[in-house]
Parts: C-alpha cells; sequence; structure tokens
C-alpha cells in the first residue's frame, strides 16, 4: 500500500495516510486514459457545422450555355463546386461525435490516473480545507504553503467558500469525488485533494 503524508493548511505534515491499492495502485493503462480522455473530449463537442452541397445551393438547376459550340468549356450548373458561390464538395453535417465507454473502462482509466498522480508524488493529502470567508488570497496563500502552482482541488462537500475562493485562480480548478475525472485529474498538474474525499474515492471505487 502507497503511503502518503497528511499536510494541514499551513503546508506542515501531521500525519500520514495508507492510500488502498486496488484504487490508487494499479496498473497504468494507458489506453484506457487516452480513450477516456478522448470520450470526454469528444463528448463535449457541439458537431453543429454545417455547410451546402450543390445540390443544396439555391440556383443552378439551369445548364449555364450549351455543350458545345461556344468556346467555353462544357459546364451543368452555375452552383458545381469550381464556381464562385458553387456549392462546397464534401460538405459538413451535423452529427454527433459521442462514442460509449464501457462502464468498467471508465472506473479503470480514473483508477489508472490517480495511480499515476500518487507514483509521481503529485497527489497531496490535505487534513482539511476550509475558509472562513470568501478569499481568493486566502487560498492562494495555502496554495503557496503546500508549494502548488496549477492543481486540481478534490473535496467531499461543496464547500462555497473554498469554491469561490479558487474560481478566480486561473490555474486551479475545484471539483468533488461524485464529478472527478481522467481529463481534469491529467490537466492539472498537482492533485490536493482532501482525507475525506480519499475516503470516499476508495468507498466508490475500491
Amino acid at each position: 500500500m502507497a503511503n502518503v503524508a497528511i499536510y494541514n493548511m499551513e503546508g506542515n505534515e501531521v500525519g500520514s495516510l495508507e492510500l488502498n491499492d486496488a484504487v490508487f495502485g494499479v496498473e497504468i493503462n494507458e489506453h484506457l486514459v487516452h480513450m477516456a480522455v478522448v470520450q470526454q473530449l469528444a463528448n463535449r463537442r457541439q458537431g453543429t457545422q454545417k455547410a451546402k452541397t450543390r445540390s443544396e445551393v439555391s440556383g443552378g438547376g439551369r445548364k449555364p450555355w450549351r455543350q458545345k459550340g461556344t468556346g467555353h468549356a462544357r459546364q451543368g450548373s452555375i452552383r458545381a463546386p469550381q464556381w464562385k458561390g458553387g456549392g462546397v464538395v464534401f460538405a459538413p453535417v451535423p452529427r454527433d461525435y459521442s462514442f460509449k465507454m464501457n462502464k468498467k473502462e471508465k472506473r479503470a482509466a480514473l483508477k489508472s490516473a490517480l495511480t499515476s498522480r500518487v507514483n509521481e508524488s503529485k497527489f497531496i493529502v490535505v487534513d482539511n480545507l476550509s475558509l472562513d470567508e470568501i478569499k481568493t488570497k486566502k487560498f492562494q496563500e495555502v496554495l503557496n504553503n503546500l508549494k502548488v502552482n496549477k492543481a486540481l482541488v478534490v473535496m467531499k462537500d461543496n464547500d462555497q467558500n473554498v469554491v469561490m475562493s479558487a474560481r478566480n485562480i486561473p490555474a486551479v480548478k475545484t471539483t468533488m469525488t461524485n464529478s472527478l475525472n481522467v481529463y481534469d485529474i491529467l490537466k492539472y498538474d498537482t492533485v490536493v485533494i482532501t482525507k475525506d474525499a480519499v475516503s470516499a474515492i476508495e468507498e466508490v471505487y475500491a
């Protein structure tokens, strides 16, 4: 079992925590991690792009001039792709980019992402994360104490003071254990997580 230090908000070590190997010590499956990220980004896409083909552009039903005898190259429509104002050859149409990933694959990908952060020592456990008021400066001080710049802050409960204080820091994102995802874990360098959140994750995924 991996053993990580627990820090307080001042950045002092106050204990240690045994992490469950079933979640934080699995064999990393890069293929599933990649698939999870691609799926998440694909599912975000609107897919509303559209352009008109030669059959959809208004006009162009009549042959512009007769086939032979004019000296022009033969043309069948003024809306053919080579004409100005003509249709697009293989025009995009609205489509759904999302694809399905099995539940077990998603879970394995999340465990792999968490394990990679633990292995790289970019997994910081704090005993408690709470602020008396909404104050970005105070939250930045906590990050400075933990020597963290770009961080994903994972909490068990939605503490509005913490969420609102962190919201204006560009390289920081707060999330709850129930909305934790592979893309965010990989996007932010360090995972800063509360002790309660670790227990909640182990309860669900172990």
